[in-house]
């Protein structure tokens, strides 16, 4: 299969879906990874424009750990709406460069606007993408209406997952991947007295008490028509 996560902000997917992510690699399958927002608000100390080459090289080295291929959309944080139609054009060609059999993004409710827009505006690209006349078809040919999984919220608020993938395996790489975001983690540590790997290392065991492993990945999918599938998706 061909998956494509996207997430809205450099490091949301290491968060949310990376072990998932990681073991769809192991097991074969080709994943890209993209993100919507470059980061660039991300800081106090370290302006946008500096913080924005920081966050795309950080996202670049963390899908390189996964063996995943990497795209950026480059939109400014606080500034992600599904209504920017050129975002949507840019989603659009990722997804027909792409060709996703299915797709993991944000959950409709997440604490931020932005992460809420990234899955509105997955949903309508992916639709536009779907239309062979539709912007974007220098970029490839038409993609299919695929099924679209929600991640995890951060710290599962919330978020009542359906779905559970077990990473009790992955869970070492999902770290590591997350450890190349150090002006975050750092940032966090420092100015919020967040240990963020601890946090994520933490949210990770809940979910896999839930389901009864070690560590684990919650999902939902979206229950749209066309987005169905008798079919189990997730690895």
């Amino acid at each position: 299969m061909r998956i494509l996560a996207i997430g809205c902000h450099p490091d949301d997917l290491e968060i949310g879906c990376y072990g998932t992510l990681y073991k769809y690699v192991k097991q074969g399958h080709e994943v890209s990874v993209c993100h919507i927002a470059n980061g660039n608000m991300g800081h106090v100390e370290i302006m946008p424009d500096e913080l924005r080459k920081i966050r795309f090289d950080e996202a670049a080295a963390a899908a390189d750990i996964i063996g995943a291929k990497h795209y950026s959309i480059d939109i400014p944080d606080i500034h992600v709406t599904a209504e920017n139609d050129e975002l949507i054009y840019e989603l659009g060609r990722v997804m027909r460069k792409t060709q996703p059999d299915v797709m993991i993004t944000h959950f409709d409710r997440d604490y931020m606007n932005d992460h809420m827009q990234a899955y509105y505006a997955t949903f309508r690209a992916s639709f536009g993408a779907s239309i062979p006349h539709f912007h974007g078809a220098e970029a490839g040919p038409v993609v299919p209406v695929c099924p679209i999984y929600h991640m995890d919220t951060v710290a599962g608020v919330g978020f009542i997952p359906t779905e559970y993938v077990d990473i009790t395996e992955e869970i070492d790489v999902k770290l590591k991947a997350l450890s190349c975001h150090k002006s975050q983690l750092e940032w966090m540590l420092e100015h919020d007295g967040i240990d963020f790997l601890d946090f994520v290392r933490t949210c990770s065991k809940v979910r896999g008490y839930q389901c009864g492993v070690g560590y684990a990945e919650g999902f939902r999918p979206s229950l749209n028509y066309l987005r169905l599938t008798t079919k189990r998706l997730l690895p």
